[in-house]
């Protein structure tokens, strides 16, 4: 098998000669160590040396406030957005909205002017042809929409005064749909997956319940997933912390994969993912991130890396269960997780 024939498998659950694999994105301040260990000088070349499955694309995106797209949205009106030091808790400009009309003075970027196609083409036939090229559009609606009135205030407001915040919610979202087209239709035929998603859970469960998150996240989440489909792309859907209380919403919306099992936080184990939802929907991470990559060994890494294997023969993507490895990650503990999980026995 190839690695883009095993992308599909996996997400498709059938069998595969070894589970595909993928690293996601190191974080900037990670990525000098990594190249350092695998001896190469730039990301691109990190993504070929590590040998996992995957070929991982940013959106580009350049406006006068931002250079990344999740990043899009000036919410305090200072002339520019930090992407690298954002929070959801800051007081937004929409704090003290309470009609559709104090909406009106904010100016909603156009995708189409930050966007370049060129670019996006470009990005993506970097990538290797027998690879799995996955798209990171984010298009994280509920947090940029929690940004946009500081968190407290759009957690109240989804009670209190719900039409409001979805006022906001339906135009972040049209800002992702219509930049996930630009980006669709340049790199037709080329693209493979998209992951697309929100942070919805903490460590011990949802942030919000179950029935907000139907009414707040899942329809947007199946726009952006019917969009995605349309163009034959597969689907992985993002949150961090325990969110196995709304999986069954996820799937009932389309999503091919969950990323990325965090797998210390309640009710995320391998274990009890596997009895609940084999057969469903396939999985993407595993790799405790916030404790064994970072203190375990590398021989402790290759015994999580085979329980995995043992408990998802497919159906699973090993990946750390962290989008962004972080500089406290040793690089050998890196290592010892691909070279695991890419032998075939």
């Amino acid at each position: 098998m190839n690695s883009l024939e095993r992308f599909y498998a996996t997400i498709n659950r059938e069998p595969v000669d070894r589970p595909a694999a993928w690293i996601g994105m190191p974080d900037i301040h990670s990525q000098p160590a990594l190249f350092d260990y695998y001896g190469v000088k730039n990301l691109h070349e990190l993504k070929l040396a590590i040998g996992d499955d995957f070929y991982a694309v940013e959106v580009p995106y350049q406006s006068p406030n931002a250079s990344a797209i999740f990043a899009a949205f000036d919410w305090y009106m200072d002339g520019n957005v930090d992407a690298e030091n954002r929070t959801l808790t800051a007081d937004g400009c929409f704090k003290d909205a309470e009609e559709i009309e104090d909406l009106a003075f904010f100016q909603w970027p156009d995708p189409e002017k930050y966007i370049d196609p060129e670019e996006c083409r470009r990005r993506v036939e970097l990538a290797p042809p027998d690879k799995a090229a996955i798209g990171m559009l984010w298009a994280c609606h509920f947090q940029d929409t929690c940004a946009s009135f500081g968190m407290e205030t759009a957690l109240m407001n989804m009670v209190a005064n719900p039409e409001i915040y979805e006022a906001v919610d339906e135009k972040i979202l049209s800002f992702y749909l219509k930049a996930a087209e630009i980006f669709y239709e340049a790199t037709k035929g080329k693209l493979h997956a998209v992951l697309i998603g929100n942070d919805v859970g903490s460590q011990r469960g949802p942030l919000i319940s179950p029935e907000m998150v139907r009414r707040f996240v899942i329809p947007g989440c199946k726009k952006l997933v019917d969009q995605a489909h349309s163009y034959g792309l597969k689907v992985i859907y993002h949150s961090c912390g325990s969110i196995v209380d709304i999986i069954p919403d996820l799937i009932e919306a389309g999503v091919d994969a969950v990323h990325p099992i965090q797998a210390l936080a309640a009710g995320m184990d391998p274990e009890n993912l596997k009895a609940k939802f084999d057969g469903k929907v396939s999985f993407c991470g595993g790799v405790d991130t916030q404790y064994l990559l970072v203190n375990g060994s590398p021989e402790e890494v290759r015994q999580k890396v085979r329980q995995l294997r043992t408990i998802f023969p497919t159906g699973l993507i090993i990946s750390p269960s962290h989008e962004a490895i972080m500089p406290d990650v040793p690089p050998a503990n890196i290592h010892a997780l691909f070279e695991e999980a890419t032998k075939i026995y």
